[in-house]
């Protein structure tokens, strides 16, 4: 008999199934998949230079700040994975497919995981206010243009100046934006766990 009281009086909530954390993960690294083709699509060339802006960089910075490291990583590698086999996920601007990985841009593209990795790492250790989520994203952003660069002054036998004025330069203030963008949204989501929890 009370072992039939213990029973009834346990929360409904504890009753309901747990879902597997590979199948978490896996939702996870999908949906971060579709916010990185989404960002990458709004996209705007730029005449002087191969390399077009878009919000890309906000979304590998922003899932560096709410993942764990190890599945930011995995989630832009599955980006990566998706773009490499030829699924519109890409900035519209380029080739599509393993070319456009190869392309001018894929410096900037391979160095996401990395980045995100990166931005996790820190952001876990400097602490959860706005001001380390910033500096976290700004570490993040700095690898994925220093990457962008070094493949593009390679890709195109540019000089390191010519690679930076091309590749990084005309990205600093947009790239500001998006890093404080990235860090006011996770502080707020952050809050918004914690009021909820």
């Amino acid at each position: 008999m009370n072992h039939e009281l213990s029973v009834r009086s346990q929360p409904l909530a504890s009753a309901a199934p747990r879902v597997p954390a590979w199948l978490r993960a896996t939702g996870i690294a999908l949906g971060g998949s579709v916010l990185m083709a989404l960002c990458a699509h709004i996209a705007l060339p730029l005449y002087f230079t191969p390399v077009p802006l878009t919000l890309a960089p906000f979304a590998a910075l922003l899932l560096g700040l709410l993942l764990t490291p190890r599945l930011a990583a995995a989630t832009l590698g599955a980006y990566l994975a998706q773009g490499a086999l030829g699924l519109p996920v890409f900035t519209p601007n380029g080739t599509g497919g393993l070319a456009h990985l190869l392309g001018p841009t894929g410096g900037y593209l391979l160095a996401y995981p990395a980045a995100a990795f990166l931005v996790s790492y820190l952001w876990r250790r400097t602490g959860r206010g706005f001001a380390a989520a910033a500096l976290s994203a700004a570490a993040g952003n700095l690898a994925i243009l220093a990457c962008g660069a070094a493949w593009l002054g390679a890709l195109t036998h540019l000089s390191a100046r010519l690679a930076v004025t091309l590749a990084v330069l005309p990205f600093l203030p947009g790239d500001a934006l998006k890093i404080v963008a990235a860090a006011a949204l996770t502080v707020g989501i952050n809050r918004l766990r914690r009021r909820n929890a």
